[in-house]
């Protein structure tokens, strides 16, 4: 990814949130592989869909090994889909390695194998949403963008609007906000994006921002406030226990482990406890189209 410089020329209402936020960034920002120079875009890419939703930690291994086997989109692109599902392991939401191999293919086939740099183009692709779009611009390309995620909106939530915590849903006045505050120059806008993404993750943390090692803690809103409780709905984290994610990965599972194609009967098996909701969670896998139904009432990954 392109390490934008420190200037920045951006609006006089971010002026004093850029600098410390970037200076902060400059010198305890991780570093983690997909940031490093040398990463291609696609590299990029396949980061961003893989760390939606799931802890760094998990998703660098992946990374890795992601890589490692398809370099390239068009490496991807010539595999079959349920090699992706399979090489996609337990990261969780396995719907989007699916994501990424039609965005590898359209990619292949209508962008001479170069991941585009254009938001809109972006946009274009298989599975790429707003969000992901804009990541790419600005962290492959060095672009300016505007890169909203959940990090992103607690932080502008607390520094500038006063709240404990954002919506629950993104609005159309936090992504003005956050389109203001972006620096007009390319270079500084991609450093701001990152920056500011990873204050969110780091030191503004949803359950214990670590406020007293923060570098806008001064201009903080929410501080000069008296740092007031949330008062909007409760936030409940994803459950996983007990629920059909659960059955579903249980029986995604054994589709991954298979050198073969799996019976109905063994594939049930993964979850006898609840065999009706266990064939229930296999139909919905077929519908996503992360099971393949085959002759004799078998199944495997997408061919």
């Amino acid at each position: 990814m392109p390490h934008p410089h420190h200037e920045h020329a951006g609006n006089s209402s971010g002026d004093t949130l850029h600098e410390p936020v970037c200076r902060w960034y400059a010198e305890h920002g991780r570093d983690l592989p997909w940031r490093h120079p040398d990463v291609t875009p696609w590299g990029v890419l396949v980061c961003e869909v893989m760390a939606q939703q799931t802890p760094v930690s998990r998703v660098d291994p992946a990374w890795r090994a992601w890589l490692a086997r398809w370099p390239t989109p068009a490496a991807l692109a010539a595999d079959s889909p349920g090699e992706a599902v399979r090489m996609w392991d337990r990261l969780g939401y396995p719907r989007r390695a699916l994501r990424l191999h039609a965005a590898a293919t359209a990619i292949t086939l209508d962008h001479g194998g170069q991941v585009p740099a254009d938001v809109e183009v972006l946009l274009t692709l298989p599975g790429i949403g707003t969000y992901t779009a804009n990541a790419v611009a600005a962290f492959a390309y060095g672009r300016r963008s505007v890169v909203v995620d959940t990090n992103v909106r607690r932080v502008l939530a607390r520094a500038v609007s006063g709240a404990a915590l954002p919506a629950p849903a993104l609005t159309a006045a936090e992504t003005r906000l956050a389109a203001a505050l972006v620096p007009a120059q390319p270079e500084p806008a991609a450093r701001w994006n990152i920056a500011v993404m990873e204050l969110g993750a780091l030191v503004c943390t949803a359950r214990s921002p670590a406020c007293e090692r923060c570098p806008i803690r001064a201009q903080c809103a929410w501080q000069r406030a008296g740092a007031p409780p949330h008062t909007g709905p409760a936030r409940r984290g994803q459950a996983w226990a007990g629920t059909d994610r659960q059955v579903r990965g249980a029986l995604m599972a054994v589709l991954r482990g298979a050198s073969a194609p799996v019976g109905r009967t063994d594939l049930l098996a993964a979850w006898p406890q609840e065999s009706d909701r266990a064939s229930r969670c296999l139909d919905s896998l077929v519908r996503d189209g992360l099971a393949e139904p085959l002759e004799g009432d078998r199944f495997a990954l997408p061919s």
